[in-house]
């Protein structure tokens, strides 16, 4: 009963920061319309650390315990990670080819995130060219444990040690929009909505993995 309000209520709150979004929030000076874009990039990037980061806690927990079901979360946060970076990725070159002419110019943040990708991306083919479940799932919780420890650097250190058109001070008076009051909470309202789907998401799949487990240990 709790699960279902709770999802009745995430899908509520999430088509009322959609309305926000683009019907409540003002819009950015010198960026029109376009800035509502903010409220859908940011929350999917940080979702994307954020399944990394829960990948790589799993990957821990698998070496530790040896329990098939942590060597599963991890494989499943990091495919959540990887797909929730590839649409802050696009929602991002939509916002350049406005500000910038052009969808993609090898800026050092969308260069940083086709690294972080491609870190990834070789996640994926490790696990999928290991036969042996127990070889494979120490191999990639060893990997996954590296490939986090890229993440803060490549999407936190690096876009800011070299000059970057993306205006990643968006709460900043130096360097990019301020935003205000009603825009802020608007903003926070997307990330917490954002969140939850990823819970959501999350708490769908480990009851199929421990469904799948069930199974097995009954056939």
């Amino acid at each position: 009963m709790l699960k279902t309000i709770a999802k009745i209520a995430l899908c509520i709150w999430m088509v009322l920061v959609i309305n926000a979004a683009f019907l409540y929030a003002p819009s950015a000076m010198g960026l029109g319309d376009l800035s509502r874009i903010i409220y859908f990039h940011v929350p999917l990037a940080w979702v994307g650390v954020l399944a990394y980061l829960v990948s790589m806690v799993y990957s821990i927990r698998y070496l530790r315990g040896g329990f098939a079901k942590d060597d599963l979360l991890a494989a499943v946060n990091a495919e959540i990670g990887f797909i929730f970076t590839i649409l802050a990725t696009i929602t991002g070159a939509i916002f350049a080819r406005f500000t910038w002419g052009v969808y993609w110019n090898w800026d050092p943040r969308q260069t940083s995130i086709f690294i972080l990708l491609l870190i990834y991306s070789a996640y994926f083919v490790l696990r999928s060219s290991v036969e042996d479940e127990g070889r494979r799932a120490r191999l990639a919780s060893v990997f996954s444990i590296f490939a986090f420890v890229s993440v803060p650097f490549l999407v936190f250190i690096i876009p800011r040690v070299y000059a970057t058109l993306h205006p990643d001070p968006i709460i900043s008076a130096e360097s990019g929009f301020q935003m205000d009051a009603v825009m802020f909470k608007v903003f926070l309202a997307s990330l917490v909505g954002f969140t939850g789907i990823y819970t959501w998401i999350i708490n769908l799949t480990s009851r199929v993995i421990n469904l799948e487990q069930n199974n097995r240990r009954e056939n």
